[in-house]
């Protein structure tokens, strides 16, 4: 993996707004998981988002990916190391987009949370093949949407079934 795990982040980082939300509102310097507390503010957020149709909820997510691509690609040049574990605005949009047209129950949130996690963990191909190839900001906030379709399938598959 080429993230190096023992490379500190400065709190003062978080005066600037890019790095603000790179790091997912402070989120990734949690000091152990920081992708799965990125992620937890996903959920936070998911929970807290006011109720709106499927067009809007889609609007906001393709906003939060390209800003995303910006304030990632940004952080990583920053601190010279691309998608640096603390980086995680890419967990949350990825969270965002697991939860796409997903009841706001919750049972499903936690299923998207996990389903989310282990997909963006364990990076299965294509996942693996993105965030090793592709680099920049673009490359930090592919492979989680990428995991998070395959969330949002699955969940979607149960959903119809159910």
């Amino acid at each position: 993996m080429d993230r190096p795990e023992k490379t500190e982040i400065p709190a003062k980082m978080l005066l600037n707004p890019v790095h603000f939300f790179a790091l997912g509102f402070g989120s990734g310097l949690a000091p152990r998981i920081p992708g799965t507390t990125g992620t937890l503010v996903g959920v936070l957020l998911f929970i807290l988002m006011p109720d709106m149709d499927w067009i809007t909820y889609l609007v906001v997510v393709v906003c939060g990916f390209l800003f995303g691509i910006f304030c990632c690609g940004y952080t990583t040049k920053v601190l010279n190391v691309h998608d640096h574990h603390s980086i995680v605005w890419d967990e949350i949009i990825g969270y965002l987009v697991t939860m796409f047209m997903v009841p706001k129950e919750w049972i499903w949130i936690l299923i998207g949370f996990i389903l989310f996690r282990t997909f963006d963990i364990f990076k299965p191909w294509p996942i693996s093949f993105i965030d090793h190839r592709i680099k920049s900001g673009f490359g930090i906030m592919l492979d989680d949407v990428v995991a998070a379709l395959f969330s949002l399938a699955i969940i979607q598959i149960v959903i119809y079934f159910l």
